[in-house]
């Protein structure tokens, strides 16, 4: 079995029932599809039981949060990718998944792009570059949804519970750290439910990402990081007028600044673009 779709809610009647609706008209077929609901009392579990027939497992009860109940449904999955698809999110259009595995795209994380809902007609894309680079998790992370993960993977370790928002960015943080391939592919797969806690609490969303940053990213990339961004927040400051200027006066000055430049892109490039 190619795909195991995992799917977790809590209350969001509707907004299953829109996930629900994106995923039983995929014209590809092969894979499974578990749901884990948080033992819900707003009609969630009954819509699940009428829409039974389509899932391989499901099961409504308290647990301890939402990567707590994506870990339930790890457990479970047998597809050899897996993607996390909760309530309210949307896969992008009937043959979204066709268009991802048609393919036969390799790599331990296939990412794609993903749109954000605006408004009940309005969608907003977010693209992705086509290389990976580590840099994409200095700056935040790509989109959960739209990502397939190896399920072997998850042999190694198994979602952070004591993080409420970002242990999938840690996963990947860690797995980039790692070696593991990531494969971009040019689709966009899902769209994002902006009603999430990840959306709503920005608070807790910063505190979250400052301590995996800290915990889980060498000292020196993040020195590096801050040296670029320096360096690119100083091309619009007057100093770099005058070494344009400088150019004219002494060529042999402006030459060891575009050494300097150049040398700091080498060593960017050997830190982010790890893939080709």
């Amino acid at each position: 079995m190619k795909l195991s779709i995992i799917t977790v809610n809590l209350n969001n009647r509707d907004g299953l029932q829109k996930t629900i609706d994106s995923v039983i008209c995929q014209t590809f077929r092969d894979f499974e599809w578990i749901v884990i609901d948080g033992g819900s009392i707003d009609g969630s579990k009954e819509l699940i039981g009428q829409y039974a027939d389509y899932f391989a497992y499901w099961v409504s009860e308290p647990d301890k949060g939402i990567y707590n109940a994506m870990n339930k449904g790890i457990k479970v999955a047998k597809g050899e990718y897996l993607q996390f698809l909760n309530s309210g999110d949307c896969l992008y259009k009937s043959t979204t998944l066709n268009d991802v595995f048609g393919g036969s795209p390799t790599g331990e994380i296939i990412y794609g792009d993903c749109a954000v809902r605006v408004t009940d007609t309005l969608l907003q894309e977010i693209r992705y570059k086509p290389v990976f680079s580590l840099k994409i998790f200095l700056d935040g992370s790509f989109n959960h949804q739209s990502s397939f993960i190896k399920r072997e993977l998850f042999a190694e370790e198994l979602y952070d519970e004591t993080l409420r928002i970002v242990s999938d960015r840690k996963f990947f943080i860690r797995k980039a750290m790692e070696g593991k391939r990531f494969t971009h592919v040019n689709h966009i797969i899902a769209t994002f439910d902006t009603n999430g806690i990840s959306s709503t609490q920005e608070a807790l969303l910063q505190k979250e990402n400052d301590k995996v940053t800290s915990e889980e990213v060498p000292d020196c990339i993040l020195e590096i990081n801050r040296s670029l961004e320096d360096l690119q927040d100083a091309l619009n400051d007057w100093q770099v007028k005058n070494i344009r200027e400088l150019r004219g006066i002494s060529p042999f000055f402006h030459k060891m600044v575009t050494i300097n430049i150049k040398l700091m892109r080498l060593i960017a490039k050997i830190f982010y673009h790890r893939y080709e």
